[in-house]
């Protein structure tokens, strides 16, 4: 450890430059990429930027009495009972600072307000790919409780900070983007829905024009499930911040002497080169992290748009038989197992297996899944409750709500109080002991409703019950180590770095049309890595969308991610089921790329269609995919360019035609018996012939690159 002034904390093509002075709180006097500052430069980094040495532009905790002032939307705020201190917080030691040299590095910063009754412990790390994770925890040191308002984590952004990118987003469509002036005043996302949010991800600020291979980017994600806020604010002065944190209600927090509060984590990234930066960088935090999924990721079939409700053991025999045959690694039985569910309007809560469904119990059949090979998994809703069930009839004071004033039904649900003791030790003995007794590998654990006057205790309810639920979580994994977890809510409503802290994927939306698909996917993996997120093969035509789509197209499509089956396959022909189990053998063969490497997309000129694809970290090896959205206004599609390969490397390139449009549509280089060779120069900056379909959308063409060997390279 080391105390020192002028902090520089560098890591990827990232850097975070802190003068932490004193007296208040460090300011952040860059960041961004990385522009090279030595020890022996930073001493400049002061007088460069020209700012009074006590101004709070750039301060972590950034408030309105110290030097130039503060005057934007509050970081930190409170009261006791009504009454108010203006904050004075000035270090209580030296900082405290391991930066190991361009790998990043911790600051630990101790700051109190004697007068106020505050103090605040801050935390700040930049992970080894260039992500900055930012927490604050508030204890309050006076005799008088303290009611906490506020508390946020900001970074501030340059003046060439032109534009934002942030998401609109439904039930079915999650994640659309959406782009807009960074303006003067505050652009703020929240959500107060009790869980992450159809529209949630990461809010985006970059300069004018950026793309996914060009321009410089900056992210804020907030690592947390329940209600959230994200902005980007741009003050009269200049002063421009990044923003996020947990949204608290009122009364929801409120610190008696000596208790904390601590936010969630809040990450940041930056990028010189576009958004596959932003990407790479969380991509490589969450595949560091040491609770990521270690193993092959393995194709999963669930049986929800199979079977729905209707159950019959000899038929999901028959369909897990059909299931090993093509491939698959993991049979996941969905809603219908227990008491009382013929259909959504009952049993939900009532965690015991249906004797009338399944009179032997579930073992047997579960031990007919292991028998085939398969992992066995089975669907909860741990979280919600029908008002039409045991549970409920029997403990009505459990609901997570004002007894007198019931919330609306959503889905026929209200939602368990999972921070009332009795609730959350009923869940936790009912899931723990089926996981035991059944054998049950893997749980989807579903959400499917909002959180609507969410009451506990007579207080505001959510942050209470969003860290009961990762209790809950984190105790199931505890006595069951092996166990996998995905997190599904309405499809991909909460997907985000605090769940995903606890659970092993999310399910990135329920509807799984795949020209939808393209873009729920392209848009959540700007934060997560594939092999987090669920992606199957569906029916055609879609159950949600009830578009007809080419099984290649489906098959392209689930590819990438981690992938795997929602649909009947007893009403698949032989035709395609040889053809489902050819791309379960293509996913098998790629995944070490799929689940490794970095994700690259092109800034495709012609908007109805896109490229995107994977290349391994060493660049020898990659899959691309043109796919084909909508028709395209020119006769013949734009070159497809394929970014991320080594420059100077020449590359065989060939079709997987397992995965692409039938051969016809292939451009003429495709067709030919030698595979094309040439160098990812070219590839990157002039491109290929598209495939002939831009009349045709829902077509894909997937592409293999090798790196020939050396002496096939040029200078």
């Amino acid at each position: 450890m080391t105390e020192t002034e002028l902090v520089v904390l560098s890591a990827g093509d990232a850097a975070l430059v802190l003068d932490t002075a004193g007296p208040g709180v460090p300011r952040v006097l860059h960041w961004g990429a990385d522009p090279g500052l030595g020890p022996e430069d930073a001493a400049q980094a002061l007088d460069a930027t020209g700012r009074a040495p006590d101004h709070q532009a750039g301060s972590l905790l950034p408030s309105q009495g110290r030097g130039g002032g503060w005057f934007g939307r509050p970081v930190l705020a409170g009261h006791r009972d009504g009454r108010v201190r203006p904050l004075r917080l000035e270090l209580a030691e030296p900082v405290a600072v391991d930066a190991p040299d361009g790998r990043g590095g911790t600051v630990r910063v101790r700051a109190r307000d004697t007068g106020a009754g505050l103090a605040l412990d801050t935390e700040l790390e930049m992970t080894e790919q260039g992500v900055v994770r930012l927490r604050h925890t508030l204890t309050n040191t006076a005799a008088d409780p303290y009611t906490l308002e506020v508390l946020a984590c900001v970074l501030p952004l340059p003046a060439h900070a032109a534009e934002l990118l942030d998401f609109a987003g439904r039930w079915a469509r999650e994640r659309s983007p959406q782009r807009s002036p960074l303006r003067h005043g505050v652009r703020s996302r929240e959500s107060r829905r009790g869980r992450t949010g159809f529209d949630a991800g990461l809010l985006l600020a970059g300069t004018e024009g950026f793309g996914f291979r060009h321009g410089e980017v900056w992210g804020v994600h907030p690592a947390w499930s329940g209600n959230h806020v994200q902005y980007a604010e741009r003050l009269p002065d200049g002063t421009t911040v990044l923003g996020g944190g947990e949204l608290l209600d009122p009364g929801e927090v409120r610190l008696a002497r000596g208790e904390s509060y601590r936010t969630p984590w809040v990450c940041f990234a930056s990028s010189g080169t576009g958004l596959d930066g932003i990407s790479r960088a969380f991509h490589g935090m969450l595949r560091a992290r040491p609770q990521h999924p270690a193993t092959a990721r393995p194709v999963t079939l669930n049986i929800w748009e199979a079977v729905y409700f209707d159950h019959d053991p000899e038929r999901l025999r028959a369909a897990a038989r059909t299931a090993a045959e093509v491939g698959v690694e993991r049979f996941v039985v969905d809603d219908g197992w227990f008491r009382h569910r013929r259909h959504d309007r009952a049993g939900l809560g009532d965690w015991y297996v249906d004797e009338k469904v399944w009179p032997d119990g579930l073992r047997p059949f579960a031990d007919h899944v292991h028998a085939l090979g398969m992992q066995f998994g089975l669907w909860f809703e741990p979280e919600m409750v029908n008002p039409d069930s045991d549970l409920a009839r029997a403990h009505p004071d459990w609901l997570l709500a004002d007894p007198d004033r019931l919330p609306y039904e959503q889905r026929h649900q209200h939602v368990l109080d999972v921070a009332h003791p009795d609730a959350h030790a009923y869940l936790l003995e009912r899931i723990s002991t089926l996981v035991g007794e059944v054998g049950v590998d893997y749980v989807k654990w579903d959400h499917n409703r909002d959180l609507a006057d969410a009451v506990h205790d007579g207080r505001p309810g959510v942050h209470a019950q969003t860290t009961a639920v990762y209790r809950l979580l984190d105790e199931l994994r505890r006595r069951h180590p092996g166990l996998e977890i995905e997190s599904c809510s309405s499809g991909g409503a909460r997907a985000d770095l605090g769940i995903l802290e606890r659970t092993d994927r999310i399910w990135g939306s329920d509807n799984i049309d795949p020209v939808e698909r393209q873009s729920v996917q392209r848009w959540t993996g700007l934060l997560l890595p594939h092999e987090l997120i669920g992606s199957h093969v569906g029916s055609s035509p879609a159950h949600i969308s009830h578009r007809r789509t080419e099984l290649a197209f489906r098959c392209a499509t689930a590819l990438f991610g981690h992938a795997g089956i929602e649909a009947d396959l007893s009403t698949w022909s032989p035709d395609e089921l040889g053809a489902l189990t050819a791309w379960v053998d293509a996913y098998k063969q790629l995944r070490p790329l799929l689940h490794g490497g970095d994700v690259v997309r092109a800034d495709h000129p012609d908007p109805a269609a896109w490229v995107h694809g994977v290349v391994s970290r060493d660049r020898s090896h990659a899959v691309f995919a043109h796919v084909q959205l909508d028709t395209s206004v020119t006769e013949n599609g734009a070159p497809v360019r394929l970014p991320g390969l080594e420059p100077g490397t020449r590359y065989s390139l060939h079709v997987r035609p397992e995965l692409s449009a039938p051969e016809h549509t292939w451009p003429a280089w495709a067709k030919r018996a030698a595979p094309l060779t040439v160098t990812g120069r070219y590839l990157a900056r002039v491109g290929l012939a598209a495939p002939h379909t831009a009349n045709r959308p829902g077509h894909a063409l997937v592409l293999e690159a090798r790196a020939l060997p050396p002496a096939a390279r040029t200078p």
